[in-house]
């Protein structure tokens, strides 16, 4: 059992390592940039994704927004239960992202989706038409990539395919992104 956990842990390490500091660093820039342009920012996932979009969300409307003083308008897709099921039982599940963001979204908006694998229907068809329509896109994806990457202006991949290590990736780089603002004085003002 020792062995396994130490591997784990390590496993993990690696995954962390491969977060590149570029990147993060641009997506800060870019959450700002909303921010100041009092744009929306709309983030969604499935699974584990899906929680960690929630957290984001959370985060980044309170702790971020309360820090610094000025209110992001953030919304997780995820979080309307029966907004989602009505659209997946009318339309199609792949339909649940896309049909809120048809509701909310408007050009200069950016809709961020996290997907271990890229390949989610629901999220390849709500970035897909978020790209259409003038949204900056934004895609936090495992190893494979997936169609997310090859199709969202903003890609951050970490190097690992394991959906427990990635998804604990996603949540590293989603408080790097909260806690910049919390952490850095005077970040909104340079």
């Amino acid at each position: 059992m020792k062995n396994w956990i130490s591997s784990y842990i390590d496993a993990q390490k690696k995954t962390l390592d491969s977060i590149s500091p570029d990147a993060v660093e641009s997506l800060v820039h870019l959450l700002k940039k909303t921010l100041l342009e009092d744009r929306q920012l709309f983030v969604f996932g499935n699974g584990g994704s899906a929680a960690n979009a929630s957290h984001f969300a959370t985060d980044l409307g309170k702790g971020s927004s309360d820090k610094i003083g000025r209110r992001f308008r953030v919304l997780s897709l995820n979080d309307n239960v029966s907004w989602l099921t009505a659209i997946g039982n009318d339309y199609s599940y792949e339909d649940i992202f896309l049909r809120q963001l048809q509701n909310y979204a408007r050009p200069g908006d950016v809709a961020m989706a996290l997907s271990v694998s890229g390949n989610s229907p629901n999220a390849v068809k709500a970035i897909q038409w978020s790209a259409a329509n003038g949204l900056t896109t934004v895609a936090l994806v495992g190893k494979s990539r997936g169609r997310l990457a090859d199709l969202a202006s903003n890609v951050l991949v970490v190097d690992s395919d394991h959906f427990g290590r990635a998804e604990d990736a996603q949540m590293g780089i989603c408080h790097l992104l909260c806690y910049a603002f919390m952490e850095i004085p005077n970040l909104i003002n340079e």
